[in-house]
């Protein structure tokens, strides 16, 4: 899908070389329509033999017994090792307790910061807590910044992180019932709106900022939560003189360095697939640390296997990259979400609820108790299959 299959060609030469009796056709899927097209394909058992899924589809195909289950491929292949991966990430790929997808690359999202800023508004070093990005951008408001935080209103990933943050979990009763209205869940929601009403972030959706590189570079705001994507945006669209004058950094938690999200996406193999010692073959290919080091260099996106950070890249490695170096050490310190099949669903529904705190039209009591009422209603044909199954 998208950027990813623009390039895929160019690794999948190097796989039918080794492979002369092979040949893999790529079929490119834009990621608004990508959902929508497997399940179609399913339905009409048309699946390919593999294909890049997001993380948050799986538990969704699982549930549907569309993939194939990987622990005796895994086990016939020592050259895939589980422990090489990022805990957080390898936890994302085995919803209801069985693995259906290999990690090809992985996304989380942590601070792009304007160092020079924070010095200059005599902040001293990285903030590592809540209280310590509070005090900062309270710093960077008293040395004139209006907005020291962009914060775009329509993004559920900034809220979704804090809330992965809180030791309980999003959901509750593994999985039935949604969990918003809990004290952990508050307390993140709260940091959150607060933001936008002492003035932190402007209210503004991604939409309503017309280039916001161009005002990263003016200096409108010092903090943006983004993906590893944005390290090539920055450096390609600011000023030569700026390039030292930003980094990356973790993002804080309520006591010190905060989780946050597990994403990205992964290779499964459908079940229906005619070709599966071949499809295999490929996902253990592009599963090689110096091919994910190759894709890195072609797209941008992170590897998930440790080894990969550790290889060579243009005189240094990527773990030592100044930019990348932050998501190397944040990658140690996510959270997977629900492996649960409704959870595209439960994000839009919680996402619309803090834009509405956020606007003001609804209190966060009432926000977070009808998102619980909302999601709890979504999950009903869940609790439904479950108690069935559990009775069975």
């Amino acid at each position: 899908m998208g950027r990813e299959a623009e390039v895929a060609a160019q690794l999948i030469a190097g796989f039918e070389r080794e492979h002369p009796g092979i040949r893999v056709k790529v079929e490119q899927l834009p990621w608004t329509a990508a959902h929508e097209k497997l399940l179609t394909a399913f339905a009409g058992d048309a699946t390919p033999d593999l294909a890049q899924v997001g993380n948050t589809w799986l538990p969704e195909m699982q549930a549907l017994g569309a993939l194939e289950p990987l622990e005796p491929w895994l086990a016939a292949s020592p050259e895939v090792q589980p422990a090489d991966y990022f805990d957080g990430i390898w936890a994302t790929n085995a919803p209801a307790g069985r693995r259906v997808g290999l990690p090809w690359y992985v996304d989380t999202r942590l601070l792009f910061v304007r160092q020079d800023l924070l010095a200059a508004a005599g902040v001293p070093r990285m903030p590592v807590t809540w209280a310590d990005w509070t005090a900062a951008m309270v710093r960077l408001r008293e040395h004139g910044m209006a907005t020291p935080l962009l914060l775009p209103t329509n993004e559920f990933e900034p809220l979704l992180a804090l809330a992965l943050q809180q030791p309980g979990e999003v959901l509750r009763d593994g999985g039935r019932y949604g969990n918003f209205a809990s004290a952990d869940f508050r307390r993140a929601l709260g940091f959150y709106a607060e933001r936008f009403r002492v003035g932190d972030a402007p209210g503004l959706s991604n939409n309503q900022v017309a280039n916001l590189w161009l005002e990263f570079g003016r200096g409108s705001f010092a903090f943006y939560i983004s993906g590893p994507w944005n390290i090539g945006e920055f450096k390609r669209r600011l000023p030569p003189e700026l390039g030292q004058a930003w980094t990356t950094a973790e993002l804080p938690g309520p006591r010190g360095p905060g989780v946050s999200i597990a994403g990205g996406a992964s290779l499964a193999m459908f079940r229906r697939s005619a070709h599966k010692r071949e499809a295999w073959a490929l996902i253990s290919y592009l599963s090689r640390p110096e091919v994910q080091l190759a894709f890195y260099r072609l797209t941008g996106d992170l590897p998930p296997r440790r080894s990969a950070w550790a290889l060579p890249l243009e005189g240094a490695t990527l773990a030592e990259d100044r930019h990348a170096a932050a998501f190397r050490r944040q990658l140690e310190r996510v959270r997977p979400t629900p492996a649960v099949p409704e959870w595209e669903r439960i994000m839009q529904e919680m996402q619309l609820a803090a834009a509405r705190v956020v606007g003001g039209r609804e209190t966060e009591d009432t926000a977070v108790r009808q998102l619980d009422a909302r999601v709890d209603g979504i999950l009903e044909k869940r609790r439904w299959m479950l108690d069935r199954q559990e009775g069975a």
